[in-house]
Formats: C-alpha cells, sequence, structure tokens
C-alpha cells in the first residue's frame, strides 16, 4: 500500500524558517508529480507548491512565491518544502501527495495523501 508520511513541522516565530520532508513508499516514486497542500481552521485545502517526477519543473501558488521552495530526492523517495520568511498565515496543517501528472492545483487530481503535519507560526 501506498503511505506518505510528512515531518518537519512545529511552532516557529514569524520570519523564521522551517522545512518540511515526505517520505513515500509503495509507489514508484520517480513516476509521480509530487505536492503540497495546507489547510488553516475554518478553511478550505489550498494548493502550496508541486514539483513533476523528473524535478525540472515547479509550480507554486502566489501566496509563496519566493518564500517557499519545493524539492524531491528520487534516490531517497522524499520531497521537501522548504519554508523561509514565515508568516502568521502559512500556519496550517500541511500535507504532501502524489499526482500521476504534473502541472495541476486540484486536490481531486492527486491519488495519494499524507496524514499531514502541523505548522504554526507565532507573532
Amino acid at each position: 500500500q501506498v503511505q506518505l508520511v510528512e515531518s518537519g513541522g512545529g511552532l516557529v516565530q514569524a520570519g523564521g524558517s522551517l522545512r518540511l520532508s515526505c517520505a513515500a513508499s509503495g509507489l514508484t516514486f520517480s513516476n509521480y508529480a509530487m505536492g503540497w497542500f495546507r489547510q488553516a481552521p475554518g478553511k478550505e485545502r489550498s494548493f502550496v507548491a508541486a514539483i513533476r517526477w523528473s524535478g525540472g519543473n515547479t509550480l507554486y501558488a502566489e501566496s509563496v512565491k519566493g518564500r517557499f521552495t519545493i524539492s524531491r530526492d528520487n534516490a531517497k523517495n522524499t520531497v521537501y518544502l522548504q519554508m523561509n520568511s514565515l508568516k502568521p498565515e502559512d500556519t496550517a496543517v500541511y500535507y504532501c501527495a502524489a499526482a500521476r501528472i504534473f502541472g495541476t492545483t486540484s486536490p481531486p487530481s492527486y491519488a495519494y495523501w499524507g496524514q499531514g503535519t502541523q505548522v504554526t507560526v507565532s507573532s
């Protein structure tokens, strides 16, 4: 079975940095585009970033451009989200997800999801 496990969340001050990791198993990792989504209390799940299976192309939500960087290490079956200049509005549960096709920001396009990791940014 496919399993995605996020880690690296925690409590940080505004302006700080955090690096999230997502370890995948049960799938041919290099054949999947990977994405990060987030969901804050009382809000819908929203797209954050995505990366093609080759790692050569990336896509970001406008709200995180210039601050967040998505990357992947296919040898380790792991996708990362480096988050810099964090803001209180970045507070959310962050989920990684796997899709067969790169370029979509829609949650239904992603076949597999992790359980999420909490990121809290204080003022």
